[in-house]
């Protein structure tokens, strides 16, 4: 037999096959592939009911829904100012007021508009006068002889109509809204000691057709009274009178006061073109 592959230790021999040393790779090699397909065959086998608990964990995380199920976190985790219209993730940077008050602007422009449309379709366009300012949407009715007799509180066949054309919008709007009595600074005779009393009739009788017949949630309405005032003229022509003869339906803005503060200047900004609504000075409806 060869001497070839047999070394002498000095006491026996011992045969080293030495072209075995691949098997030690080839063994580690094996147990690699066998991990990575045991690794495969968990992967392959998910839990629906885990699944599911997984997504919609990650969707609490976001912000984007609730569950009782895995989260019972009762609010949103997200910042509501750094989340979308659709609630689908962060915008690029908080809304500023003057954004706001833009929008605002837009929002009551739109109302407005709606409200034109109903009293147009019922010939009463010209029946009422609108102005957008830091308060809201402001209604002046025009005409105190058109809406009222004078020296009286009950609602003409007119200001009827009129109130039933606007009702509808002023509903949907979901407004506060403020009617305001006022009157010219020669007093009144007759069932009415003052102005006070004539002015705060005349907005109860308005604030009751709105609720009673037009569907305004009573909780949303107030009637005021201010007599002589808070007149729109100061001058002492008898137009200058009948301007400060006059009730007001305000609907009023639910921004805040720094929101609302910047409305006057967004209405006459750049901004959309449906902001473009004009004077913000009061309404200075003749009745």
């Amino acid at each position: 037999m060869s001497g070839r592959g047999r070394k002498r230790t000095g006491l026996d021999d011992e045969v080293e096959h030495i072209d075995e040393r691949w098997m030690a790779s080839y063994m580690d090699m094996v147990t690699v592939l066998m991990c990575m397909f045991i690794v495969l065959f968990a992967m392959s086998n998910i839990d629906q009911a885990k699944f599911e608990k997984l997504a919609n964990s990650l969707a609490v995380g976001f912000g984007s829904v609730k569950t009782a199920s895995v989260d019972t976190a009762e609010d949103v985790i997200v910042p509501g100012n750094m989340v979308d219209d659709q609630a689908e993730g962060f915008t690029d940077a908080p809304v500023t007021d003057a954004e706001k008050a833009f929008a605002e602007v837009d929002r009551l422009t739109t109302i407005r508009e709606n409200i034109q449309t109903s009293l147009t379709s019922a010939g009463m366009a010209n029946r009422v006068e609108f102005a957008v300012g830091e308060r809201g949407l402001t209604m002046g009715l025009v005409g105190i002889d058109s809406f009222f007799a004078p020296g009286s509180t009950a609602l003409s066949d007119i200001s009827i109509a009129v109130l039933s054309a606007a009702a509808p919008e002023i509903v949907a709007s979901a407004l506060q809204i403020s009617v305001e009595g006022h009157a010219d600074v020669h007093g009144q005779s007759g069932a009415f000691a003052t102005d006070w009393e004539l002015s705060s009739g005349r907005a109860t009788q308005v604030l009751r057709r709105l609720v009673e017949q037009g569907g305004v949630d009573p909780t949303l309405i107030g009637a005021v009274g201010y007599g002589s005032a808070r007149p729109t003229s100061t001058g002492s022509t008898l137009a200058d009178m009948a301007q400060n003869r006059r009730v007001d339906i305000v609907l009023l803005s639910s921004e805040t006061d720094s929101v609302r503060a910047l409305i006057p200047g967004a209405v006459d900004g750049p901004a959309t073109p449906a902001t473009s609504v004009g004077s913000t000075e009061p309404a200075k409806a003749g009745h």
